[in-house]
Parts: structure tokens; C-alpha cells; sequence
């Protein structure tokens, strides 16, 4: 697959483009916990049974679950940076909406918008891709990726806040400056990405995924409400199946599909997926439990008695370690690689979970929750759009990743609905009021410990990679050494990538596994060499060409079969995408 660009020249990247994307990030990461102190108050606030008032939540979760994956589909195709301002233009609306109402029915619709912009996340990480530096990569993707927790967890107890002293529509009026910021930040700071993806925008696949989507999220989230075993959630469940089959049969056929199935089929980006679904749910655990824990009364006998903002506050080292452990990610992944980084931030979440089990008694142990809770799920988030973008072509990204956020949804659906359930059933009747019981709390995180450590079985299997330090390009030439140089400057001036003649792409082994150290050659019409390299150690490879015309990459690596594959250059300023897959056969590009 090939990229095409803008036609305007891209403008370089500064150093305060990763700053503004993450904060667009946090931005639309608090429309999900926005109202998480006001949930009780809901029904009497809406005038409305507390059936009806849940749809304010899972509007918003549904929304953002189909955004994530469609707008990075837009974005590759028309512009990252323009759909990334497209989704927060439609969540200040959504804002604005839900804070002019007291009604049911705009307030979902009002939420509802506010859930598109969920669709920013990978987005943002799409654009870094396109044009950071290969050194700044790593840290920028993981406070991208981190901005979803730290969202969530910064925005608890500062709408406790503000839901405790002034009217709760303040909340609204809020996200919609802080949204109205992050785009005149954007328009200000983030150039637009040069990259596109060839190929139209699949609209049946678009509408066949969102109904899907929504036949599976619907009974996850409102099967409490119906009755795990009535006609209409199972129902929902086996049309989910059926939508869901269907949609992937139309996308095997598809030239341009919305979620191309077999990138999403190897191995890396598969177990990658199933791995951030069980991420999700270890993070919307603690985000449930602790706030109930620290505002019931002491009288319980094991409740903290603490204000709606003194439990925010409690929580909030949540998001603030998360926001911290970027920069440690990186030298983490960079000496040991992400598949690595993900491990280990796995195995600190079941340290905070199985530790949690009996910290519970006084509210500064439910910090040290918080901070190593924190710390692990900020690794893991980080660890995710490595191990997505190293396994995807680059026009791919924001799709791939947009895929890969949704997964993270789906995690916390299920971790909303499960432990909802769990808590529902262990509470015991006070005065007619169903209270959250300890066994209840401590069976939420024993299936949190649960979930991680399936996660951590699913990270084992994923294909080991050496570090980045010890896959630089040795040059064994006078010519080597010129195309060594070519791929330093596409690193580290993005910007400028479109202006250079190249192919480039991965060396993957026939199970989609990258290949390091493969040996690449370029071969002209006349069979001259004009070019050699060796992959990184995510097979990545950079060959530039010295002319237009045809040419045989011809790729071999221990191990490996020989491939020769044959394909054209049009002599144009751009950078042609290609995957070479071995062993295989000569094929045309």
C-alpha cells in the first residue's frame, strides 16, 4: 500500500505538539467519568426512573466505541489533524447541548456527541507516527495512550468539586472550554500529517461495525438493568454474532476495508488486542471500587467515611502516575522492548490488586492502591500503540490504533457491567437502601487479578523483539552507509519524508512475525544492485531510490526462505510503502 500526500507542505513538528495532542487526549478521556460523582442524583436531577437515567452513561460509551475505529479510518484517509479537530468540534457541541438541558432526551443526545471524541486518542497517536523522530516516538505514544486513564482518573476529583459547590451543568460549560482550548491549540501548534492512505471510505463496513458494536454493547452494559437470561439481552448477544460474522465476511472482500482483518489477524496485533481488552478491565475496577469504599459511612464498619472530593482526591494519584510513567516507559521499551514494558506493567497491577485485598481500612492505603494501580496500568497503556504501530504498515495507523482503543472500551464495558453485577449481588439491605458489601469489594479485584493474569498469559506469546539501541543499520558499504543516512533523515524530519524517493516497509515471516536483520536489496531494471540494508528489529527497512523506474527487492534472512518481489517507482518525491513477507514468491506490486 502506498501513501500519497497532502498538497500542501507539511509543517515541521515542535516541541510542544505532544504536549497539546496528549492534553486533547485528556480532554475527551473526561467526557467518560465526567458524571461519575452526580450517578446517584441522575434520576432526580432528569426527572426520571434510574432505568432511564443509565442511557446518560452508556450513550456515551457507545458513541465512542464506534468512533474509535472510524475516524482513524478518516484520518488516514483525509487527515489525522483534521478529523483529530472534528471530533473535538462535535464533543463542544455535545457539551453545549447537555449543559442547556434538564430533559432526558437531549442530555443522551448531548452525551452521545460527547462520546465521538473518544475517536481523538488514536488520532493522536497517528499523527505522532507520521512525524516524530524514531527517538521521541516512544514516550510521546505512551502519554498518548496514557491520556485515557489520566482523564479518567484526574477528572473524578475535579467534577466532585464542582458538582459540590455550584450547579453540576458547570461540569458541561467546563468540557466545552477545555474542548474549544484543545482545538485552537491544535489549529495553533500540530501540523497536519503528509501521509494518506489510498483507497474510499467503506460506509457498509462503517455501518455494519457500529451495528454490530451496538448489538453487543447494549446487552453488556444494560444486562443488568433486563436480566442476564432475558429474551431480549440474549437476543441482542446473538444478533451481535450473526452482524458481527457478517461484518468480517464484507470486509475479506472489501479492496479498501474500514478494519483490514488480516493486519488484524497476526499474531502481534491480535494478541495485542485481546491483551488491552483485559487491561480495560483491570483499570475500570479500581475506578469503581475505591470511590464506593472511601464515601461509605464508617458506620458500615469497614466504609471511610470521606466527602465526594476527599475520595476523588484518594483516586486521583490514578491518573497522575500514569502521566508519570511515560518517560519510564520509554527507557523501558527502548532497552528492553515494548512486549517487555507490557509484562511488567502487568505484573504491577496484580501486585496493586493482590496488595489492595488488604489495604482497605484507612484512606491512605487506598493511595498506595491508587499509585501502584497506576504505575502498572501506565505501562501497559504505554506498551499498547508500540506494539499496534510495530505491526501495521503506516498507513494503517489510525485505524489499527482506533481498533485497538475500542478493544480498551470493550474492557471496561464488560468490567462496568461484571462488577456492577458483583457488587449488586453481595450488597446487603440497610434501611432499604442496598449497600456495597467488603466481600463484594474484595471479589472485584480477585477478578481484576483475574483478567491481568490472562493479560499476562496473552503478552507471553507475543513474538519477542530485541531492543531498539541494538537494531541500528551497519552499514557494510560506502553505499550502505549513504542509505543508512537516507533513513536517519525520514526519522528525524518526518515533515519532510515525502520529499525523499524510497521504499519502505517490513520484513515479516509468514506467520506476520517481524523479521530483524533481514538483508534487503535493491535491484534496478539492468539487475545492478542499487541498494542494500538490513531490517530493524521490527523488520522495519528504508531503501532509497535512485530513480524511477521498476525494481526487484529481493529480502533474505537466516532462518528464512528467499523472496524476491518486483515493483515500481513512479520517480515522484514520495516514499512508497511495502511489506515484504518471508518466505514468498515474486509477485507484482
Amino acid at each position: 500500500m502506498s501513501h500519497t500526500t497532502t498538497d500542501e507542505p507539511a509543517r515541521e513538528a515542535s516541541g510542544a505538539t505532544v504536549p497539546v495532542l496528549a492534553f486533547a487526549g485528556i480532554v475527551v478521556a473526561v467526557m467518560q467519568t465526567l458524571l461519575v460523582p452526580v450517578i446517584k442524583d441522575l434520576p432526580q436531577l432528569l426527572d426520571t426512573t434510574p432505568g432511564n437515567a443509565t442511557w446518560v452513561l452508556t450513550s456515551t460509551l457507545l458513541s465512542g466505541a464506534v468512533a474509535t475505529p472510524i475516524m482513524g479510518r478518516l484520518g488516514d484517509l483525509f487527515g489525522k489533524r483534521r478529523m483529530l479537530i472534528a471530533s473535538l468540534s462535535v464533543m463542544v457541541v455535545g457539551a453545549l447541548v447537555s449543559a442547556f438541558t434538564d430533559a432526558l432526551v437531549p442530555m443522551i443526545v448531548g452525551r452521545t456527541l460527547q462520546g465521538f471524541a473518544m475517536g481523538a486518542i488514536p488520532l493522536g497517536i497517528g499523527l505522532m507516527r507520521d512525524m516524530l523522530p524514531r527517538e521521541r516516538l516512544g514516550s510521546a505514544m505512551a502519554l498518548m495512550s496514557s491520556s485515557i486513564g489520566v482523564g479518567g482518573g484526574l477528572a473524578l476529583p475535579a467534577a466532585a468539586l464542582v458538582a459540590q459547590h455550584t450547579d453540576w451543568h458547570a461540569l458541561f460549560y467546563g468540557a466545552a472550554g477545555l474542548g474549544v482550548l484543545a482545538i485552537v491549540l491544535t489549529l495553533v501548534v500540530v501540523p497536519e500529517s503528509p501521509l494518506r492512505a489510498k483507497g474510499s471510505f467503506d460506509l457498509p463496513g462503517a455501518l455494519g461495525l457500529t451495528a454490530g458494536l451496538v448489538l453487543l454493547l447494549l446487552p453488556v452494559t444494560k444486562g443488568g438493568d433486563w436480566g442476564w437470561s432475558s429474551p431480549t439481552t440474549l437476543g441482542l448477544f446473538a444478533a451481535a454474532v450473526v452482524v458481527l460474522l457478517l461484518w468480517g465476511l464484507m470486509e475479506l472482500r472489501v479492496a479498501a476495508p474500514l478494519v483490514d482483518l488480516r493486519t488484524t489477524a497476526r499474531r502481534e496485533v491480535l494478541l495485542t488486542n485481546l491483551a488491552s481488552i483485559m487491561v480495560g478491565v483491570a483499570f475500570y475496577v479500581v475506578s469503581l471500587v475505591l470511590p464506593q469504599l472511601l464515601q461509605l459511612p464508617s458506620e458500615t464498619g469497614y466504609g471511610l467515611g470521606q466527602s465526594m472530593v476527599v475520595a476523588g482526591l484518594c483516586v486521583a494519584p490514578l491518573g497522575l502516575t500514569m502521566m508519570f510513567t511515560a518517560p519510564v516507559y520509554a527507557r523501558l521499551s527502548a532497552r528492553y522492548g515494548p512486549r517487555t514494558t507490557l509484562i511488567i506493567g502487568l505484573l504491577i497491577i496484580a501486585v496493586g490488586y493482590g496488595g489492595g485485598l488488604g489495604l482497605m481500612s484507612a484512606a491512605w492505603q487506598t493511595v498506595v492502591t491508587s499509585v501502584l494501580l497506576g504505575a502498572g496500568i501506565g505501562l501497559a497503556y504505554s506498551s499498547l500503540p508500540a506494539l499496534i504501530v510495530g505491526a501495521v504498515p503506516a498507513s494503517e495507523t489510525g485505524a489499527a490504533n482506533g481498533l485497538n482503543t475500542l478493544m480498551r472500551s470493550i474492557g471496561t464495558s464488560v468490567s462496568s457491567a461484571v462488577i456492577g453485577m458483583v457488587l449488586a449481588n453481595t450488597a446487603t439491605d440497610v434501611g432499604g437502601v442496598a449497600v456495597p458489601t467488603m466481600h463484594g469489594f474484595r471479589v472485584s479485584f480477585l477478578i481484576a487479578t483475574a483478567a491481568v493474569a490472562v493479560g499476562l498469559a496473552l503478552a507471553f506469546f507475543l513474538p519477542r523483539r530485541r531492543p531498539a539501541a541494538s537494531s541500528r543499520l551497519r552499514a557494510s558499504s560506502e553505499e550502505d552507509a549513504n542509505l543508512a543516512r537516507a533513513e536517519q533523515a525520514l526519522a528525524a524530519e518526518p515533515g519532510t519524508e515525502a520529499s525523499v524517493r524510497a521504499f519502505r516497509g517490513r520484513v515479516l515471516a509468514t506467520d506476520g512475525a517481524p523479521v530483524a536483520r533481514a538483508k534487503v536489496t535493491l535491484i534496478d531494471r539492468h539487475g545492478r544492485q542499487a541498494g542494500a540494508t538490513l531490517s530493524t528489529e521490527d523488520g522495519g527497512y528504508t531503501l532509497a531510490v535512485p530513480a524511477g523506474g521498476p525494481y526487484v527487492l529481493a529480502a533474505r534472512a537466516p532462518g528464512h526462505g528467499p523472496l524476491a518481489h518486483s515493483a515500481t517507482h513512479t520517480g515522484g518525491e514520495d516514499t512508497v510503502d511495502l511489506d515484504l513477507a518471508l518466505p514468498g514468491e515474486t509477485v507484482s506490486a
